[in-house]
């Protein structure tokens, strides 16, 4: 396949992500890149300081909610984008709701209770639809130690043991092997060659 022959094809596919933080915002970031036709993307945090060192922001944007400082960013790369923001706080009730006709599921979430919750509603509501989540990025090096591993219609990008803490925060380099992993099943899924992850 050529990439035109990739963005038109990737054109027919919406893709939901569950947080604009240093996941979301950078899965969406790269999912906008190679062509993805709709992104429907749900946050209620606003752009802060400590979000530029991981996160695909702007000193310009802080102060302005993520999904709304999002979708401009996004659009700059491609007009063409469809996408559809939710200034919302996600619940199990909002996920169903929000997410229910998309071809593929993103989570990035920060805390470990909004991960089950996703991963309990996408498994008992659309068992269907692949899920792609997050889990141990923290800190840096080790890049060889992260992995995406499946279960099911369940893929796990990190190395699934290094959790945030004060002396292993979440920076760039990590976060963002771990948010271009999350893209790359994505497209693998959309592509039809899951046997590329």
């Amino acid at each position: 396949m050529t990439f035109d022959e990739i963005r038109q094809e990737l054109k027919k596919f919406t893709v939901g992500i569950a947080g604009a933080g240093g996941l979301g915002s950078n899965v969406a970031m790269h999912l906008t890149r190679v062509g993805i036709g709709k992104l429907i993307v749900a946050d209620f945090d606003v752009v802060q300081p400590s979000n530029l060192n991981r996160q695909f922001y702007f000193h310009n944007q802080l102060g302005v909610k993520k999904v709304v400082a999002l979708k401009q960013n996004l659009l700059a790369i491609n007009p063409d984008l469809d996408i559809e923001i939710h200034d919302i706080k996600l619940d199990s009730e909002s996920i169903r709701k929000i997410f229910s006709n998309v071809d593929i599921m993103v989570e990035a979430f920060d805390k470990a209770e909004m991960k089950e919750t996703i991963v309990e509603v996408f498994q008992s509501d659309y068992p269907d639809t692949p899920l792609v989540i997050g889990n141990g990025m923290a800190g840096w090096g080790k890049s060889n130690e992260m992995r995406v591993q499946q279960f099911d219609n369940l893929y796990v990008c990190g190395d699934g043991v290094s959790e945030i803490k004060d002396n292993l925060p979440p920076i760039s380099p990590r976060v963002g092997i771990c948010a271009a992993m999350q893209a790359n099943v994505v497209l693998s899924i959309l592509l039809g060659d899951r046997n590329a992850i």
